[in-house]
């Protein structure tokens, strides 16, 4: 089975879908941002289904539980899931191709239709006069392999008839967490950009330490207007779920954008590659601020969920210096 999210789809709901996936099969390879594959044969067996029934399974749990509506394709193989659930229109649904119709169904696609085919390869075969899958299918795997190269073609070749050797890998996401903060207006104020980082930080820190976990890198993405964005990614010296240590890296990496006049419409902070905050070695600091700043953070988050995440923080958070 291969499922396709709706493009642009937040990360957290993606994990969703995957988890929700999970419940149906222990086989689940996630291939980001939006899609994933899922292996049927002890599935179906354990359900007492059909595949088909499956896929509509999926669909409803995730619409009913997520607001997600997903396009799902059945096969007998990966090649033939994946551009099965290509063809499969807006808002979505669930195409099943049983493996004795692949031969029929496949035949009269567009060739840049079979999944795996690039711009570049269809236009190849495009010149050829191949513009259909059966086409494809129906030349020597000889001559695909002078039109695209020589592993491309074989590849290409095969799975046209349907011959996809490859398995479903369990691969979940790398852990990681994500906080959010849209600008109302284009921001162009340095300060009040650097008060939204900063309250990021702070709402990431507090995420971290409150599911026991510590992040081995950060990730800022800036959002500008007209659509565009800035993405950049950087270690931590050592995996950390405190807010001095979150706070650095995270100005650094602000920094690195060399922002001037660039009007900025959102930002977003990502700690990338999480681990149980148990597995942090404990250092012994001489650092008699540092240590006093953990104290206050650990008073600080009991404060916080006691009384709400906002009713205490640093000042330039709340405060839009100009």
């Amino acid at each position: 089975m291969h499922v396709r999210c709706p493009d642009r789809l937040p990360e957290d709901t993606y994990r969703q879908v995957l988890e929700e996936m999970a419940e149906l099969s222990p086989i689940v390879q996630a291939l980001p941002p939006t899609a994933a594959l899922m292996e049927l044969k002890g599935a179906l067996r354990y359900h007492d289904t059909d595949a088909r029934r499956l896929g509509e399974v999926l669909r409803v749990r995730t619409l009913t539980r997520l607001g997600v509506d997903l396009r799902i394709g059945v096969g007998p193989s990966i090649t033939v899931a994946a551009t099965a659930s290509a063809q499969v229109g807006a808002p979505g649904g669930v195409l099943a191709i049983a493996p004795d119709h692949v031969a029929d169904w496949l035949g009269p696609l567009p060739v840049d239709a079979l999944h795996g085919i690039g711009l570049r390869q269809a236009a190849a075969l495009h010149d050829y006069g191949v513009h259909t899958i059966g086409l494809l299918a129906a030349i020597l795997t000889e001559t695909t392999q002078r039109l695209l190269g020589g592993r491309a073609g074989r590849a290409a070749a095969d799975r046209a008839r349907g011959i996809d050797p490859r398995l479903v890998t369990p691969r979940t996401l790398p852990a990681a967490a994500t906080v959010r903060h849209a600008f109302p207006r284009h921001a162009l104020d340095g300060a009040d950009v650097r008060s939204a980082l900063l309250d990021l930080v702070v709402q990431l820190g507090h995420l971290l330490r409150r599911r026991g976990q510590a992040a081995r890198g950060l990730t800022l993405v800036l959002k500008f207007a007209g659509g565009t964005s800035w993405e950049k990614t950087r270690r931590l010296a050592e995996p950390s779920g405190h807010d001095d240590d979150l706070r650095t890296l995270a100005y650094r990496l602000m920094d690195a954008a060399g922002l001037q006049r660039g009007r900025l419409t959102g930002l977003a902070l990502k700690g990338e590659d999480l681990i149980d905050a148990g597995q942090v070695a404990e250092q012994i600091s001489l650092d008699d601020t540092r240590e006093a700043r953990l104290v206050a953070e650990a008073a600080i988050d009991r404060v916080r969920d006691k009384f709400g995440p906002r009713v205490i923080g640093p000042a330039a958070a709340f405060r839009r210096a100009s």
